[in-house]
């Protein structure tokens, strides 16, 4: 059985396609989740079990200008059924059918140095050419790899880094012994 923030992301997610505004919701759902994110009064008005929901729809109301109908029902549906403090979980689902939809993958490059923007760049294109996907880019440092790169595209992992290969011929000497 599905998650319950996976359903709720599904209901947005189908209800944006039927009416053309899957971008905007996307977006307003990203920036409601930020906004609830960064701010603990408002966590607490909305996920406080003490408020009733009428007082939470009325807030919200008053928080929320400019949204999308479908969003603002969406969030109401969200305070009626006391589901509120899965709007994170649910924003994430929801970005995932939205990059799905989209076809946008995210890639990382790990490195135990800074590399080029110039490498960066080339790794993405191939990764777009390989996968026929729009690729969001990412690269940290993180020197602990030693050498080589650890490359993430979507939920698969290419370690072709330095620890990765010492780590390999460690088990292979260990069961040598």
């Amino acid at each position: 059985m599905p998650e319950a923030s996976r359903v709720y992301a599904e209901a947005l997610f189908e209800a944006g396609k039927d009416k053309g505004k899957l971008d905007a919701l996307q977006e307003q759902l990203g920036q409601f989740a930020d906004a609830v994110d960064g701010n603990r009064e408002l966590q607490v008005f909305l996920f406080s079990p003490y408020l009733s929901s009428a007082d939470k729809s009325e807030g919200l109301g008053r928080a929320i200008s400019g949204a999308e109908p479908e969003l603002i029902n969406f969030l109401e549906l969200l305070i009626e059924k006391h589901r509120m403090p899965e709007v994170f979980r649910i924003r994430r689902e929801f970005d995932e059918l939205w990059k799905k939809e989209n076809r946008r993958l995210d890639v990382t490059i790990v490195s135990a140095v800074e590399l080029d923007e110039a490498v960066i760049n080339k790794i993405g294109q191939e990764v777009e050419r390989q996968t026929g996907e729009a690729v969001e880019l990412s690269s940290r440092v993180d020197d602990e790899i030693l050498g080589g790169i650890v490359l993430q595209v979507g939920n698969m992992v290419l370690d072709a880094s330095i620890r990765s290969r010492l780590e390999k011929l460690r088990k292979t000497v260990a069961t040598a012994a």
